[in-house]
């Protein structure tokens, strides 16, 4: 298998950063939030991976079985040939399970804003594919994408259920992006599906409280960059399903008054203040399909779980 050696300056984003200036930004405001990108530096992303083990997130284990179950229809769908364009790559399990059911594939090219930890990865891919180019590109997919020199049919795939971190109107811009960016081919996105709150709650607290740690992470994070100053211990992950909105909320809320300073700019938080660090919106099968349409995409394929508890879509560009 190809792959390149060093990180690859993405053509489909910059990943050069921001996190301080974002913290400062969402710190400054109020109420107070932090971009949910920021959770994925190695340890979160280790984090994360343990998340996706968890019995109760369903999350994961869905998706994949979802993958397997419909893994040739899903190859037949993208068709021969093709470059795989994966968007929040993680672990790269679920491209995978894609990448065994493609006839001839080209490129697989993982995107991810935690560098180390796709590139160690990628590297474990590498030995199980031999002739298969592989270009890791650490990037924030976020932004503005820009189509990359790449032989094969451009085809997205975007599991996890990230599209519903974006909010709705976001959501919208990046499928138009992708519509440009796959058109004459299309994109399989992994959508989580409204459901009973009491699964949702269950999925983000877990028993083994992996969740609080991650979602703490993020001002962990801060410490070890920036030596901000947070008292870790001193705040409580907390998470809801906001039934108006349609959008599970994680907040970190400050259990006692502290200090936290970033490069020249400092904070004080009180006691119950709130940073809100992720929203993850969930859609009914017709709410998703008008907000693919309203990006030019068309729904051709949908597969679920017996359960409806998450979905995969086919969209063509």
């Amino acid at each position: 298998m190809k792959m390149s050696s060093a990180a690859r300056k993405a053509p489909l984003g910059d990943a050069d950063g921001g996190f301080a200036a974002d913290m400062i930004e969402g710190l400054r405001k109020s109420p107070k939030s932090l971009p949910s990108k920021y959770f994925y530096d190695r340890r979160g992303s280790e984090l994360f991976d343990r998340i996706c083990e968890l019995p109760e997130y369903y999350l994961t284990r869905t998706e994949t079985a979802l993958l397997r179950k419909h893994a040739a229809e899903i190859a037949g769908a993208m068709g021969r040939g093709v470059t795989l364009v994966e968007f929040g790559a993680g672990s790269l399990n679920k491209a995978a399970i894609v990448l065994d059911s493609l006839d001839a594939p080209r490129l697989y090219m993982p995107i991810d804003i935690s560098g180390e930890h796709l590139f160690s990865r990628a590297k474990l891919l590498a030995k199980r594919y031999p002739g298969l180019a592989v270009l890791p590109v650490v990037a924030d997919f976020t932004a503005p994408l820009q189509r990359p020199k790449a032989d094969g049919r451009l085809t997205g795939f975007f599991p996890g259920s990230t599209i519903g971190n974006f909010e709705p109107s976001d959501a919208l811009a990046f499928l138009k992006r992708a519509a440009a960016l796959f058109k004459g081919s299309g994109l399989l996105v992994g959508v989580d599906l409204v459901k009973d709150p009491a699964i949702l709650h269950a999925a983000y607290n877990d028993a083994a409280a992996i969740t609080a740690a991650f979602n703490k992470n993020i001002l962990a994070r801060a410490n070890r960059e920036f030596d901000a100053g947070f008292d870790i211990d001193k705040f409580a992950h907390y998470a809801f399903y906001n039934l108006n909105a349609r959008r599970i909320e994680m907040h970190l809320m400050a259990l006692t008054d502290q200090h936290a300073r970033i490069g020249d700019a400092d904070f004080a938080l009180r006691e119950g203040d709130s940073i809100q660090t992720e929203n993850s919106y969930k859609y009914t099968l017709d709410e998703f399909h008008n907000l693919a349409r309203a990006a030019l995409l068309r729904p051709s394929r949908v597969w679920c779980d017996t359960k409806c508890l998450f979905s995969l879509h086919w969209l063509e560009a």
